[in-house]
């Protein structure tokens, strides 16, 4: 049996032992394309839990699983970030207002938070983390039944892990192919082994990397002053009166003047904890729920200040005033009834965006997802009653989509997968229509467009039977691999043909950072050469990197 100390250090504890191997799980990728970021985002993901987590100290298993599944759910990054938010959401649930976590405990959330995972994937892929966090459970519950103790539960969920990820290249043939099992498995067994380190042997793993260490909860006069981006740490209680909105609407507006956010909901009170430049803004907004008790507010470089002074002797240095980082994130009011927040990167993709309508533009893309977090922040910054979001990428839809029920605006996902559906959907957009009209229209545009991209291959490997060498042009049509080449001009002329048909009007060439303006109007007058002359080819510097050239086909 565990309490709320020892659950916290577990999970900081996995925390950093998949973050001190994430590169060796970036590396799992299946395909040779530069996108290998499974163990970035998941170390980014349950990152943001251990660093809240660093704050608590002698609360409950219940308290201490709800900031872990708070936190995972807003800094969830990618797919596989989002699913491991969803696995973590099963201890919020199971051990909720628990003191302790027993056999029983480990085994209620390793099986709640797969049937969240679950649930929340459309087609699940058995092969995958999904499988892995499954037969995990599977095990937990026959460990149960046999009458074994917490500790060895938890060994037996991390042995079948492991037996498990070694099985998901048996059950997904491109995993065998590529020789490796699945990263996103690889990556939850990190975590679960990092936690066992705690429950087995009280050792928390620390992390190798100096900068990004989570450390255990300590007084937040022990921080380094620069790493202090938000100076009051404010904590209040808030008496609920009837019939007021839901509190998430108060945590996302917290989210937006600060973080560390932490916001404990039961049937008569609001529990709060901020840090935020703004205190005033923070208790002003809370009120609308209800009178305030309890109410502490801690200016945290003060304290910091003081704690060098009475440790080394020193006078305390008097600062600057500080300017304010948070102004960015200061919420908006609504001013109209659409709005519109996209995801990508490149200073020409940025630009297009704006010129095409979009309130905010979320900086992300292949190998850079943006958490859900970065996502609802832009969306409260949106002066909208519906704000339509549009990820422009696979792998941040589910984040996307996570941040629908914190948001206090009306969020349609629109689920685009490329930059070039993004701008079709943009295009699509009729301001007399109907939101739900609007959503339909906007779908049915980016649907028409085929994508393509030009990249470099990672590694060598072979795919459908071709050896792809190191540094070698990649074209993808679709997302998937379409060719290998060694002549820049020669892969964009051959994948625009592939994609294109009789039916092809326009075709956009959407050139990168590593591309100069000649090299993009050389390839686009060699493709107006081996294309028929009703189909117009436009020009346009993305600046995004890692693609070469991104290909717009309608």
């Amino acid at each position: 049996m565990y309490n709320g100390n020892i659950l916290r250090d577990a999970i900081i504890s996995g925390a950093n032992n998949i973050t001190n191997q994430k590169q060796s799980v970036d590396e799992l990728n299946v395909f040779p394309v530069p996108d290998g970021d499974t163990g970035t985002n998941m170390s980014l993901s349950i990152g943001s839990a251990a660093s809240e987590l660093a704050y608590l100290n002698n609360e409950t298993a219940g308290k201490v699983a709800e900031v872990t599944a708070s936190a995972l759910l807003r800094g969830a990054r990618g797919n596989s970030g989002v699913i491991t938010s969803l696995l973590f959401r099963g201890f919020a649930k199971a051990l909720k207002g628990k003191e302790t976590v027993d056999a029983q405990g480990l085994c209620d959330a390793m099986v709640l938070g797969v049937e969240a995972a679950y649930k929340a994937v459309m087609k699940p892929t058995e092969g995958t983390m999904l499988t892995v966090a499954r037969l995990a459970a599977e095990a937990a519950k026959t460990a149960v039944e046999n009458g074994l103790d917490a500790l060895a539960v938890f060994e037996e969920i991390v042995k079948a892990a492991d037996e498990a990820l070694q099985q998901t290249p048996e059950m997904l043939p491109v995993l065998k192919k590529a020789g490796v099992v699945d990263a996103g498995g690889q990556g939850y067994l990190l975590i679960l082994q990092g936690m066992l380190s705690v429950f087995k042997d009280g050792k928390m793993i620390e992390s190798d990397n100096a900068e990004a260490k989570v450390v255990a909860p300590q007084n937040a006069a022990g921080q380094v002053e620069s790493d202090i981006t938000f100076t009051y740490c404010t904590e209040f209680i808030v008496n609920k009166d009837d019939g007021k909105s839901d509190p998430k609407k108060l945590r996302a507006y917290l989210e937006t003047i600060g973080d560390c956010v932490v916001v404990v909901v039961d049937e008569s009170i609001i529990k709060v904890h901020v840090h935020t430049n703004h205190p005033g803004k923070a208790i002003e907004k809370a009120l609308t729920w209800g009178p305030l008790v309890n109410l502490k507010i801690e200016n945290m470089r003060d304290q910091h200040e003081r704690a060098r002074h009475d440790s080394k002797g020193e006078s305390p240095k008097k600062e600057k005033p500080q300017q304010s980082e948070s102004n960015e994130y200061t919420s908006v009011e609504i001013e109209k009834p659409y709005g519109f927040v996209t995801v990508s990167v490149g200073d020409g993709l940025k630009e297009l965006f704006t010129d095409l309508g979009a309130d905010m533009i979320v900086s992300g893309g292949q190998t850079m997802n943006p958490s859900t977090q970065d996502i609802l922040r832009a969306v409260e910054l949106t002066p909208a009653e519906t704000v339509f979001v549009l990820p422009n990428n696979k792998n941040i839809i589910m984040a996307a989509e996570q941040a629908i029920p914190l948001s206090t605006r009306k969020i349609i996902v629109l689920p685009t997968r490329t930059i070039p559906q993004g701008i079709s959907a943009m295009l699509s957009f009729d301001p007399d229509a109907s939101a739900d009209e609007n959503a339909i229209a906007m779908q049915k545009g980016y649907e028409n467009v085929s994508t393509g991209q030009i990249t470099f291959a990672a590694r060598d490997s072979s795919y459908n039977g071709k050896k792809i060498l190191k540094g070698e042009l990649l074209a993808l049509a679709n997302g998937k691999i379409s060719f290998g080449e060694t002549d820049m001009i020669k892969s964009v002329c051959k994948l625009t043909k592939n994609l294109a048909s009789k039916n092809t009007s326009f075709v956009t060439l959407i050139y990168g950072e590593e591309i100069t303006e000649e090299q993009a109007q050389e390839a686009a007058d060699a493709l107006r050469e081996r294309m028929s002359e009703d189909v117009e080819i436009t020009v346009v510097n993305g600046g995004q990197p890692v693609y070469y050239y991104i290909i717009s086909v309608e």
